[in-house]
C-alpha cells in the first residue's frame, strides 16, 4: 500500500476532511517517526477517523536555506510508500511556500489544520483539513519563527475541536539516537548498518536512470546512473547494493557513489553494476539500498588495476549482501 498523496489544503473534498494526523517534516520516517505515527494511529482507530500525515515540500529547510548543501533522505514517492508501510491512507504533501513560511502558529492550527466554515455555495467542500486529532514529537515547533509548541497546539486545539498527543524523546535501548541528523551523521560515516538501524530499513536512493559516458560497457561492467539530486550526500565509495526495479524484480549489485576520480564528474552520481543482469534501463525509475559501504573512492594507474579492483569489489559486495537481510 501507498499513501495517497495530496498538494493542497484548501477547496478539499469531504472524504479527505476528517482524519487523525501526524504534523511534522519526517524526512527519512525513521523509528522516532514512526512513534509519532503510532500515536496518531491510535487516535484514529479510538475516533473511527481515517490516518493521514501533514509534512511540506520543499523542506521548510530548503525554503529558508536555499544555498543549504543537499540534505534530504527520501523523495516524496519512497515517503508515501514508507507510510503507507504504517497504515497511513493519505500523506497531505503542503507546499512550504511565502504564504506557509508567513503563517503565524495560530493562523496554522486555525486555518490549515482545521479550517474555517465553507465558502457560501461549496456545498461539500471546505478549506482546510478539518483534522480530529493531531500526533507530533516532542520537539514540534511551527508557524513564523517557529513561536509554535506542542502545547501551544494543544491548547489551540481545545478551541478549535481537535485533541493533541505529543511523543516523548524515544531512543534504542542501546543508546542509539533516532533523528533525521542521527541518520545524516551515519551515513557521512559511511555506517549503513547504523544508519539503518534507525531507518529501520536500509537508506535508499531512487531516481531516473541517465545515459552516462558508457565507460563502464568497455571494461564489462555496464552501470544504471543515477543523479543524486536533494539526497545527502553519503560517504564517497563503493557500496553493496540492493536495487528495485519498476517491475518488481530486486537485484543485487555493487555501486559506485561520488566523483569518479578517474574521470571526474562535475556532480556526484550514483553507478551501479547489477548483477546477471541484461536490459535497457535508460529513463526508467529505480530505488537503489546502500546496504554496505566497502571501501572509499580510489584512482587506478590505467585499466587493469580497476578491472581487478572491480572484481574484488564485487566478490566482496556478493559476501556482505549473502549476510544481510532482505526487507
Amino acid at each position: 500500500m501507498t499513501a495517497r498523496i495530496v498538494r493542497a489544503w484548501r477547496d478539499l473534498p469531504a472524504e479527505l476532511r476528517g482524519a487523525a494526523v501526524a504534523v511534522g517534516a519526517f524526512d527519512g520516517v525513521h523509528r522516532g517517526h514512526q512513534a509519532v505515527i503510532g500515536q496518531a494511529r491510535a487516535a484514529a482507530e479510538r475516533l473511527g477517523a481515517p490516518l493521514a500525515v501533514v509534512s511540506f515540500d520543499p523542506h521548510p529547510r530548503r525554503w529558508f536555506q536555499p544555498g543549504a548543501a543537499p540534505f534530504r533522505l527520501m523523495s516524496p514517492d519512497q515517503m508515501a510508500r514508507a507510510l503507507g508501510d504504517l497504515g497511513v491512507q493519505t500523506l497531505f504533501l503542503l507546499p512550504f511556500d511565502a504564504e506557509m513560511a508567513a503563517m503565524s502558529h495560530e493562523a496554522f492550527a486555525g486555518e490549515v489544520l482545521a479550517g474555517p466554515q465553507a465558502a457560501q455555495g461549496a456545498v461539500g467542500r471546505r478549506d482546510g483539513l478539518g483534522i480530529r486529532h493531531a500526533a507530533v514529537g516532542f520537539d514540534f515547533t511551527f508557524g513564523k519563527g517557529r513561536t509554535g509548541s506542542p502545547e501551544a497546539l494543544r491548547a489551540l486545539g481545545e478551541r478549535l475541536g481537535f485533541t493533541v498527543s505529543t511523543t516523548d524523546r524515544i531512543d534504542d535501548a542501546g543508546g542509539l539516537k533516532l533523528s533525521s541528523s542521527a541518520v545524516r551523521e551515519a551515513l557521512h560515516a559511511g555506517d549503513m548498518a547504523r544508519a539503518a538501524a534507525i531507518l529501520g530499513r536500509p537508506f535508499a536512493i531512487e531516481g531516473e536512470v541517465i545515459h552516462g559516458d558508457k565507460r563502464g560497457r568497455t571494461i564489462g561492467v555496464p552501470t544504471a546512473n543515477v543523479p543524486l539530486g536533494d539526497y545527502m550526500r553519503p560517504a564517497f565509495g563503493v557500496y553493496a547494493t540492493r536495487t528495485r526495479l519498476d517491475d518488481g524484480r530486486t537485484v543485487d549489485g555493487v555501486a559506485n557513489l561520488g566523483l569518479r576520480p578517474m574521470w571526474r564528474l562535475a556532480e556526484p552520481l550514483l553507478e551501479v553494476w547489477l548483477f546477471d543482469f541484461d536490459g535497457d534501463l535508460y529513463g526508467r525509475t529505480i530505488e537503489t539500498e546502500l546496504v554496505a559501504f566497502l571501501r572509499p573512492e580510489m584512482s587506478f594507474d590505467g585499466l587493469e588495476p580497476l578491472k581487478a579492483q572491480i572484481d574484488a569489489d564485487a566478490a566482496a559486495a556478493r559476501r556482505a549482501l549473502a549476510n544481510a537481510p532482505r526487507g
